[in-house]
């Protein structure tokens, strides 16, 4: 049997839009599951509470980018999560560094660390917030537990 070689095309463009529908549409449920989870919800009003890393940022407004999904910080089972959310305000942007465990009792989140380290290198931690005049360089965001 043999086949055209138009009907081939057209297989194959059938083929490659189906195929990157489809792979975004996975994407986008994906960032939307992160976005709308517990763990992501309570770094975020811990940054929102801070009004020295808000004033940092420039924010409000306060924009929340998509998870970078291949980042290696980026890890989530079911009883621990680390996820690194871009942030950036009118002013400055960063990393919204977070740790989370679940309570196996109550079956919620619950924030074991949240830091948000700006682009020129500062570092905030925002479970024990520094006043405006207090140093918070000495945080490490890179060896998490």
């Amino acid at each position: 049997m043999r086949v055209s070689t138009s009907h081939l095309q057209q297989l194959t463009i059938f083929t490659t839009l189906l195929t990157g529908g489809g792979i975004g549409t996975m994407y986008y449920l994906q960032q939307k599951r992160f976005s709308e989870s517990d763990y992501h919800r309570l770094a975020l009003q811990k940054l929102e509470d801070c009004p020295v890393a808000m004033e940092s940022l420039g924010a409000p407004p306060l924009k929340v980018h998509n998870i970078h999904l291949t980042d290696r910080h980026n890890r989530v089972d079911l009883h621990t999560s680390q996820i690194k959310i871009p942030v950036t305000g009118s002013k400055n942007g960063g990393y919204l560094y977070t740790s989370s465990i679940r309570d196996p009792d109550t079956n919620r989140w619950r924030l074991k660390q949240a830091v948000l380290k700006l682009r020129e290198g500062q570092t905030i931690d925002l479970l024990s917030p520094p006043s405006a005049a207090d140093d918070t360089q000495g945080l490490d965001t890179g060896h998490w537990q």
